[in-house]
């Protein structure tokens, strides 16, 4: 490109040069002319490595070869994308000079006119340059940008899909933990059972072989129950999530897998379903831990509260007064629970109780708003 540049003008120096000049005086138009042309074609290799030093050498050299001016455009324009007017100044002001010693290199036939229009055409070709360079220059930052951009939105977005997969996997997690830990802590429970009692009769034998039978399928429908939700269609709702009407039914399986559970319920109105979800969730972990750590204990569970005050839940149990294996503990039920409590605004304590035994406790905020009493 920057030889074609160049031989315009080397062509039209040829032809106002005076007839057999370029035989004779002017024979560095035919020789040294095109070696320099050659050299400055060769810098243009480095002017992406050293443009401003690229452009000033070629410029400079321009001064004595007509056809080494498309090079020192091509490097004017390389430099002009940097968009630094300081440099591209200077390097104008340079090619400038250097078309006009050009000019008394070689003993043109051309009128003679003023120093201004002598100016304006290497201006207008420097200018020409110039214009192209920014637009280039431009172009690039515009495409720099818009390139970050994406790297940008796509990190972010990679990063949301990493957050999202974490909060599902949790949620998963927790919601199988709810749901299972409580069946397989009964079946547990009733296994240990029929393993160290042998005064059992046949009956009691065939009520707790029924009752984890009973309890294992359960167990199998809720799980895939749970799992479902993975592969079901997006439009398909999630199965109705217990809250504090299903309570007495949860009672009810406790006790009749063995667990002596008294319930003591003084909540006045129907609490929002938020609550009753993180209530009942509550009372599920308390019986889970009590049928794991305790069973044969008797199992005190308490409910409290009113509209426009609070809900208070409590699940106590008294030591063990059975030995037996206990259950390996899997890690999400307490922590799980208590990042239930956080989304509906309460706290949750747990601790051993005065006297042994263990208690979990919940308050649980219950605006006016959403009661109905």
């Amino acid at each position: 490109m920057a030889a074609t540049l160049g031989v315009p003008f080397w062509f039209s120096t040829a032809v106002l040069v005076p007839p057999g000049c370029a035989a004779n005086t002017c024979s560095w138009l035919v020789t040294g002319d095109p070696l320099i042309a050659l050299a400055c074609l060769a810098l243009l290799l480095w002017r992406q490595r050293f443009p401003l030093v690229v452009a000033t050498l070629v410029t400079v050299a321009s001064s004595a070869s007509t056809l080494a001016a498309g090079a020192a455009l091509l490097a004017l324009c390389s430099l002009s994308t940097r968009r630094r007017p300081v440099e591209i100044g200077a390097v104008v002001l340079t090619f400038v000079t250097a078309s006009q010693v050009l000019g008394d290199v070689y003993p043109l036939n051309v009128p003679e006119v003023s120093l201004w229009l002598e100016l304006a055409f290497p201006l207008l070709c420097a200018g020409t340059a110039v214009a192209v360079g920014v637009a280039i220059g431009a172009r690039r930052v515009e495409a720099r940008s818009l390139l970050e951009r994406a790297e940008s939105a796509e990190r972010e977005q990679h990063a949301r899909a990493a957050q999202a997969r974490a909060q599902e996997r949790n949620r998963i997690a927790r919601e199988m933990h709810d749901v299972l830990a409580h069946r397989i802590s009964l079946v547990a429970m009733q296994a240990g059972v029929l393993d160290h009692r042998t005064d059992l009769t046949a009956e009691d034998t065939r009520l707790l072989v029924r009752g984890i039978a009973d309890a294992s399928q359960l167990a199998l429908e809720e799980l895939r129950d749970v799992l479902g939700v993975l592969r079901a269609d997006p439009d398909r709702p999630e199965p109705p999530q217990p809250s504090l009407d299903r309570l007495p039914d949860l009672i009810a399986d406790s006790r009749a897998s063995g667990l002596d559970v008294t319930l003591a319920d003084t909540v006045v109105g129907d609490p929002p379903e938020l609550l009753g979800r993180t209530c009942y969730r509550i009372v599920q972990e308390g019986l889970t831990n009590a049928a794991k750590h305790a069973p044969g204990a008797e199992v005190h569970v308490t409910l409290d509260g009113t509209a426009g005050d609070e809900l208070r839940v409590s699940v106590r149990n008294p030591p063990a007064t059975k030995t037996g294996t206990t259950p390996p503990a899997s890690g999400f039920g307490l922590p799980g629970l208590a990042e239930r409590v956080a989304l509906a605004g309460g706290t949750l304590d747990h601790r051993p109780a005065p006297g042994g035994g263990y208690l979990l406790t919940a308050r649980l905020p219950w605006p006016n708003r959403t009661g109905r009493g």
